[in-house]
């Protein structure tokens, strides 16, 4: 039994005619035909009595026409559902992000994805980069963007924006300004983001990279966000890296000063993360493609 065969059984029985129903089905009369009979056989029923003049439904017949009729109206329902979905007219997807791209970055973007598309709920989830790969990994989010990969099976990795990490310190401070080695750093209490953040891991990588004992650095104290490290820096409580996104406003405040680094590149990279083989979610893959319009969009400015 098919939607096809119970289909062709309702429009027969309501018009009392198969050629009437060929007509409507934009059928020829043996197809349907064929269509009643295939599913007369499938259910060992007989479902019309035919005479000359128009065709009236059996015991059987009067049996299945409800049960046809509200199935068919199941199926378009789900068709119509489906096809909202596809048009982006209905929908919800889960977006998990990182500190800075959730806070900086993707809200102006999920901003713009709601005028576009205003039938589709969005939900932003902000943590660490490590509870971001584990929510996609259990695949309670449809889309990750994070500061730091961490390969693992069925989580596919593609590069989204790149970002620089500013050494950021107190208002007075002596390196205002400057130009040191990326070895004076041990001198100075630094303030840190806490473990699984993906901006602590990448300013560990460069470091180490540039031959920096980590073990040697005089962590002041590990804070749970960007801001709050920002307003440690701002008190004079120590020295941080933290994202230019972040901290491009507080600069230019002078709420803190920036000190730059001898031969030292502290860019770094966000990148998106989605469950492979994963579910297909139509709103999750038009967002990916905004995501990439608007990489492009930075890298023409």
């Amino acid at each position: 039994m098919n939607f096809k065969q119970l289909e062709a059984f309702v429009r027969v029985a309501e018009l009392q005619s198969f050629t009437r129903a060929a007509g409507q089905l934009y059928m020829s009369q043996p197809a349907v035909s064929f269509q009643i009979k295939a599913l007369e056989e499938d259910l060992s029923v007989t479902l019309f009595q035919r005479s000359e003049r128009k065709v009236t439904l059996t015991e059987a017949g009067r049996l299945l026409y409800p049960e046809a009729k509200q199935m068919l109206g199941h199926y378009d329902k789900i068709r119509a559902g489906l096809d909202a979905l596809r048009g982006l007219k209905s929908g919800h997807m889960v977006i998990g992000a990182s500190t800075i791209p959730g806070e900086y970055l993707l809200p102006g973007i999920i901003g713009l994805f709601r005028i576009k598309y205003p039938g589709v709920r969005v939900s932003l989830r902000i943590a660490g980069s490590g509870d971001v790969l584990k929510w996609v990994r259990e695949r309670d989010i449809d889309l990750g963007v994070v500061g730091a990969i961490n390969q693992q099976d069925n989580l596919q990795f593609e590069k989204w924006l790149d970002d620089e990490l500013v050494l950021i310190v107190p208002p007075g401070h002596r390196w205002l300004g400057k130009t040191i080695s990326i070895f004076e750093l041990v001198d100075e209490k630094l303030i840190l983001r806490e473990e699984g953040s993906g901006t602590r891991k990448s300013m560990f990588d460069i470091l180490v990279k540039q031959g920096v004992d980590i073990g040697n650095l005089k962590v002041e104290m590990e804070l749970g966000s960007t801001r709050s490290v920002i307003s440690a820096v701002q008190a004079g409580m120590g020295v941080a890296f933290v994202s230019r996104w972040a901290a491009a406003d507080v600069i230019e405040a002078g709420r803190v000063g920036e000190t730059n680094l001898y031969g030292t590149s502290m860019i770094r990279s966000f990148y998106m993360v989605r469950f492979y083989p994963g579910m297909a979610n139509y709103a999750a893959d038009t967002f990916v493609a905004m995501l990439k319009g608007y990489n492009e969009n930075c890298q023409k400015r």
